[in-house]
């Protein structure tokens, strides 16, 4: 992925698609059961307290209702734990992961070269982790990142060589086992991930990646992202995640958590291209401290019911945060997308702009929630909802709360709802262009403030995906 030119050439389709056949190393049992938490666990040679962890977020998810009553929330019925096979470890010589492409078995490695990895590290990126099924089967990092304190591994590697790093933010200030189900389910048997420390006033200049490609059928992916950024810092991590179709369905539940120190900046990217018989149901979230800066930047396809609501508790004074997502929603499908803020301080900052497509009778929602704690004064928000239909039978719902608690700040929300109208597309036509391309346009217009945030070979891959769920090919 050196350049758009090369890009544009690829076919997209054909290298998000394809499937291999499965061969794994260790495979668990289907289910969640205090076997299946021990399991992983052992196999993994995990510290005791990394267990105890496990089997208290185990506790949470028994005890926790799933997320029915939602209004207008995705249909979970069919997410089936006890059907889910929830570890694969894939067949490679190497626990945690190689340091070289070559080094890789075939069927791994053929799988990245399709999906483009090893080009974009060449020209693009500081390091790159890649996670095949339950486990990462690749990890570098440009040595002059290394050299100046920059630590980028698998998570499985940081528990041992980072423990008390590790012990201290893991699950515990940010995402607890017991904030949501499927944040306890993901405590559980988590697997994989990144680990991301950067120490003080080090500027990363470089993207930092991690890809996550699910291969086998009816199995869960539930990798973890940690992100340390001291005071003074920058990074910008970038994740990118796929599964082929099947007839089984599979289930995503990530877990991300972000701590941004003060004065630094952290900007998390993430292009999401699942399939049609995937659920992604993740739990992300950022603290950012006095003067801390927070962006994410998402985009959400694919999957036949996502929910994806990343979050901030801006806890210094000064702290901000930025969100930009798009979600895109074809036939049978249900993207519920949004943001959460926590503005816990005074002087704190935030934006949120949504940008939904839906076609084909599929639905979209943004659910967002603001909060302004009493005693943080002089805080500004502003949230903005823009929608595009294709037709009449698509959908698309804003559901924002806000619960404003203090009396001196500045608080702003605008929605749009709107369809593709003939005129626009008898104009374009007119200008000689027909009418998928004319509605491309359109849409490319639409998602721009997204797209001009990432590094140009991720805005000209987003851009290539809208495309094929334009045209009903991917899923």
């Amino acid at each position: 992925m050196s350049s758009n030119e090369n890009l544009s050439e690829t076919n997209t389709e054909a290298r998000f698609e394809f499937k291999k056949e499965e061969a794994s190393a260790f495979k668990s049992e289907k289910g969640l059961t205090e076997e299946t938490v021990r399991v992983i666990s052992e196999d993994k040679d995990e510290p005791e307290w990394m267990l105890q962890r496990r089997l208290r977020a185990l506790e949470h998810f028994q005890n926790m209702p799933m997320p029915t009553d939602w209004p207008e929330g995705p249909d979970l019925s069919e997410v089936d734990v006890s059907e889910i096979v929830p570890y694969i470890r894939p067949d490679i010589e190497t626990r945690g992961g190689v340091d070289d492409w070559t080094d890789l078995p075939d069927d791994i490695k053929d799988t990245f070269d399709k999906l483009g990895i090893p080009e974009a590290e060449k020209n693009a990126l500081s390091g790159v982790g890649a996670q095949y099924e339950s486990e990462i089967v690749y990890q570098n990092m440009q040595e002059q990142w290394e050299e100046k304190g920059v630590i980028f591994c698998d998570m499985d590697k940081a528990v041992r060589d980072h423990e008390e790093l590790v012990r201290e933010h893991f699950m515990n200030k940010c995402v607890p086992p017991s904030d949501n189900k499927f944040a306890a389910l993901h405590g559980a048997i988590w697997s994989g991930g990144s680990f991301v420390y950067v120490p003080e006033d080090t500027k990363v200049e470089m993207p930092i990646q991690a890809y996550f490609r699910m291969n086998s059928e009816g199995m869960g992916q539930f990798e973890h992202t940690l992100i340390i950024a001291e005071e003074g810092s920058e990074v910008h991590y970038i994740e990118g995640c796929s599964a082929p179709k099947y007839s089984e369905f599979n289930l995503h539940s990530g877990g991300v958590e972000v701590f941004v120190g003060e004065n630094a900046h952290v900007q998390y990217s993430t292009v999401q291209n699942w399939s049609k018989s995937t659920y992604n149901l993740n739990t992300k979230r950022a603290i950012a401290e006095k003067g801390g800066r927070m962006e994410w930047i998402s985009g959400s396809m694919g999957s036949r019911a996502t929910m994806l609501y990343p979050s901030t508790i801006l806890k210094g004074r000064g702290a901000s945060d930025n969100h930009i997502t798009i979600a895109f929603a074809g036939e049978g499908q249900n993207i519920d997308t949004g943001a959460k803020v926590y503005h816990n301080a005074p002087e704190t900052k935030s934006t949120v702009e949504s940008k939904s497509i839906s076609k084909d009778g599929g639905r979209t929602n943004y659910r967002g929630l603001v909060h302004i704690a009493d005693g943080a004064e002089n805080s500004s928000t502003a949230v903005e909802c823009d929608a595009l239909m294709f037709d009449n039978e698509s959908t698309s719902d804003t559901m924002p709360y806000m619960e404003i608690n203090e009396s001196q700040v500045d608080v702003a929300h605008e929605a749009t709802v709107g369809k593709i109208g003939d005129e626009d597309i008898f104009y374009l036509q007119n200008r000689g262009l027909d009418d998928d391309d004319a509605k491309q346009m359109i849409v490319s217009g639409f998602i721009e403030p997204l797209t001009e945030e990432l590094p140009i070979e991720y805005a000209v891959e987003l851009n290539r995906l809208v495309e094929l769920e334009m045209e009903g090919s991917l899923g």
